[in-house]
């Protein structure tokens, strides 16, 4: 269980259209703020947005003006937590070009649903309640986008009450599963 909830809040953290390719493209932009910039076809205010949020949960360091190739040009470093973060990134990424559905990590709670329907969380209330924070509102949007991407199966029990229950779809499942394993091993 306490592997599970790990996994959820790593999947989580790297949640949002930004995370991942910042995480992964940091190094080769020399972790300057304009080739970064440019490298992702992001706006400046959307990059500093995502690298102050960054910063302040410890992803990213800005380094100060000594440290710097130019002083007067911001530039930022993977801390420890973030050289992790970015391990799952690729993980996760390459799943997601096995999966061909996109970039779902662009979603927020994607990613946590999937680790959850993986760890046996089948029913809607269940993962409600492993993933804490997420509105019901959410929770059944994600679902029902990740169903009709064919990622998730969705089956209707009518016994003793109607209620759905949800699945990895046959596709997914080993893609899932893999990415699980590498996850597990990370910790």
């Amino acid at each position: 269980m306490e592997k599970v909830v790990q996994m959820i809040h790593i999947t989580k953290e790297l949640s949002g259209r930004w995370n991942i390719p910042i995480l992964l493209s940091l190094d080769e932009s020399g972790g300057r703020f304009t080739p970064l910039k440019n490298m992702l076809q992001i706006s400046p205010s959307r990059l500093s947005s995502n690298l102050k949020t960054m910063k302040e949960t410890g992803l990213i360091q800005q380094l100060s003006p000594f440290e710097r190739n130019h002083p007067l040009l911001p530039e930022y470093k993977l801390t420890e937590k973030g050289h992790f973060l970015k391990e799952a990134a690729l993980i996760i990424s390459n799943a997601e070009h096995q999966l061909q559905q996109g970039f779902l990590a662009a979603k927020a709670w994607n990613w946590p649903i999937l680790i959850a329907l993986y760890h046996q969380y089948h029913e809607f209330n269940a993962i409600r309640q492993l993933l804490q924070t997420v509105t019901p509102r959410i929770l059944s949007k994600r679902l029902s986008e990740l169903h009709e991407k064919g990622i998730v199966e969705k089956t209707l029990i009518t016994d003793p009450t109607p209620k759905y229950t949800y699945a990895l779809g046959v596709d997914s499942e080993s893609i899932i599963q893999s990415t699980n394993s590498k996850l597990t091993a990370l910790l």
